[in-house]
């Protein structure tokens, strides 16, 4: 079964092909940094509108990429939320186009599902069951999952996400963006404990997460007198460590209350070095488990929504019988239910 995946939640268009026997045969994506880089966030009309322009290429180029023809796709599969409405709708409208033309089913996948089994895209995939870090710039989650569909929340922030909290500490601290990048960027030439940060909600009892709290103490850090400048890369280093240190440990905890020995870690913080050494380094002395998407696998791509697409696919779930274009600009990943058996 060949799938045709398309990611067009949020500024990155995403397509690829994935093949149920041979894998991943062809994989392109574009991002929209230096178009919403001069408004310092992401333009919702925009990314709707260079989604538009950008679709029909990609398809070609991930086609080229595959050796494969429109007329050799089993099924399509596009995120069908979370993320911003108009970008959403933008995918939707085009895969149920294209498979009420090719006649083949259409699939709408959750966009933090497609994320959440990247992982199982690397040659040493994780096996069911397993606790799963979501966090990224919109979501830090964790999640029991014990397979496609089964999903149980265990935790969330109830404010920011870390990604949020890179983006904008970045932007109290005068960097360009994408702020969360160029952050840790800083952070790699900084000292560490030049400040005294919060660690907020690390010894709740809980599974939740916060970094609302964390974000205000770096404004008035910045906003004090005795403030310099040139201390701006400690200021990022000890931000980086302290949102490295509660990620890991309501990680942690999280295997402990589950009795789970895997840890799937996926979104773009994922990516994050520090937050992978830290990881890998807690687990090990425990006998426990980390993994990871590929790196260029981590940010939002076409690949995952192939891939868990046909995954679904193969477990039964089928395509509306019309075409329908419907998104979810919200979309909790608990309400996501397991595919339909045949």
């Amino acid at each position: 079964m060949k799938v045709l995946g398309i990611e067009t939640s949020c500024d990155e268009t995403g397509v690829a092909i994935f093949d149920t026997t041979a894998g991943l045969l062809g994989h392109c994506v574009h991002t929209q940094i230096a178009l919403h880089a001069a408004y310092g966030g992401v333009v919702p009309e925009l990314a709707s509108r260079d989604h538009i322009r950008r679709l029909p290429l990609l398809v070609k180029q991930a086609l080229d990429a595959a050796g494969c023809e429109l007329s050799q796709l089993d099924a399509i599969a596009y995120t069908a939320g979370p993320g911003l409405a108009g970008a959403l709708l933008v995918g939707a409208s085009f895969a149920e186009s294209l498979g009420l033309a090719l006649a083949v089913p259409v699939l709408p996948i959750h966009h933090l599902e497609g994320h959440l089994l990247s992982p199982l895209l690397a040659a040493d995939a994780p096996a069911f069951p397993f606790v799963a870090l979501l966090v990224s710039g919109g979501h830090t989650q964790l999640m029991r999952v014990t397979g496609v569909g089964e999903y149980a929340l265990l935790g969330e922030s109830v404010d920011d996400a870390a990604g949020e909290a890179f983006d904008k500490t970045a932007k109290l601290l005068g960097l360009g963006y994408p702020g969360g990048p160029q952050l840790a960027a800083l952070a790699e030439r900084g000292q560490t404990g030049r400040f005294r940060l919060p660690r907020p909600m690390l010894r709740s009892g809980d599974l939740d997460f916060s970094f609302s709290g964390l974000k205000t103490a770096v404004l008035n850090v910045v906003s004090a007198p005795t403030w310099r400048a040139e201390d701006v890369a400690d200021l990022a280093t000890d931000f980086q460590a302290a949102v490295v240190e509660v990620l890991c440990a309501k990680a942690l905890r999280a295997l402990e209350q589950t009795g789970l020995v895997r840890l799937v870690v996926a979104g773009g913080v994922g990516a994050n070095r520090h937050l992978r050494e830290r990881l890998d380094a807690s687990t090990r002395r425990k006998g426990w488990r980390v993994y990871y998407p590929e790196p260029e696998l981590c940010t939002d791509n076409g690949a995952m929504i192939a891939f868990a697409g046909a995954l679904r696919a193969a477990a039964g779930q089928r395509g509306g019988e019309t075409p329908a274009v419907r998104v979810f600009p919200r979309w909790p990943l608990a309400e996501l239910h397991s595919p339909v058996q045949p």
